[in-house]
C-alpha cells in the first residue's frame, strides 16, 4: 500500500509541475518597464514599446507613451505597422516623457515569446527634433527583463523587473 501512495504522489508530483511549467510557456506575465529619459530640451517625447519577431518585424504594441493621436504619425515606423493592423491603444496608452523624467508602466509579455527571438523596440519622436526608429531595442530574453539596457537617444535607459 504504501509503495502504491508513493508512486501516486510521484505522478501527482510529475503532472502538477509539467501542467506548471506548460502554464508558464503558454501564459503571460507582467513586468514593470521604467523609462529613464536624457536630459534633452524641448516637448515631452512620444514613445512605443512594440513587440518585434525573430524576423525583425512589428508584432504587437504593447504601450504608447503620448495620448494625441495627431502625433503618432511622427512614429514613422510604428505608425505604417499601426495603419496597417489597428489595434485598439485606449488600455495601453499613457502621458508623454519629457527631458530628464522617468515613466513606469506594466508590460504584459506572453511567456512563450521570452527567449524565442522576440526583441522589445522603444521608438522616439520629438516635435522639431530627431525621430529614432530604434532609440533602443534588445532581444526579449529572461537576462533583459531583469536588467537595464542603455539608450542611444532620448532613452537613457530601461529597466525591466518582474512585476
Amino acid at each position: 500500500m504504501k509503495k502504491l501512495f508513493k508512486v501516486a504522489l510521484i505522478l501527482a508530483l510529475t503532472f502538477c509541475s509539467g501542467a506548471t511549467i506548460m502554464a508558464q510557456k503558454t501564459g503571460s506575465s507582467k513586468y514593470k518597464c521604467m523609462v529613464q529619459m536624457t536630459n534633452y530640451p524641448g516637448e515631452g517625447a512620444y514613445i512605443v514599446v512594440s513587440l518585434i519577431d525573430p524576423k525583425g518585424a512589428y508584432e504587437k504594441t504593447l504601450y504608447v507613451m503620448g495620448d494625441d493621436k495627431k502625433w503618432y504619425k511622427d512614429l514613422k515606423e510604428w505608425h505604417k505597422f499601426q495603419t496597417k493592423k489597428p489595434a485598439n491603444l485606449s488600455a495601453i496608452t499613457g502621458a508623454s516623457v519629457s527631458g530628464g523624467e522617468r515613466s513606469i508602466t506594466v508590460l504584459e509579455l506572453e511567456n512563450a515569446k521570452i527567449n524565442a527571438g522576440y526583441s522589445l523596440r522603444f521608438e522616439s519622436a520629438v516635435e522639431n527634433q530627431e525621430y529614432r526608429v530604434k532609440d533602443i531595442e534588445f532581444p526579449l530574453t529572461t537576462e533583459n527583463l531583469s536588467g537595464k539596457n542603455e539608450g542611444t537617444g532620448y532613452i537613457r535607459y530601461v529597466r525591466i523587473s518582474p512585476n
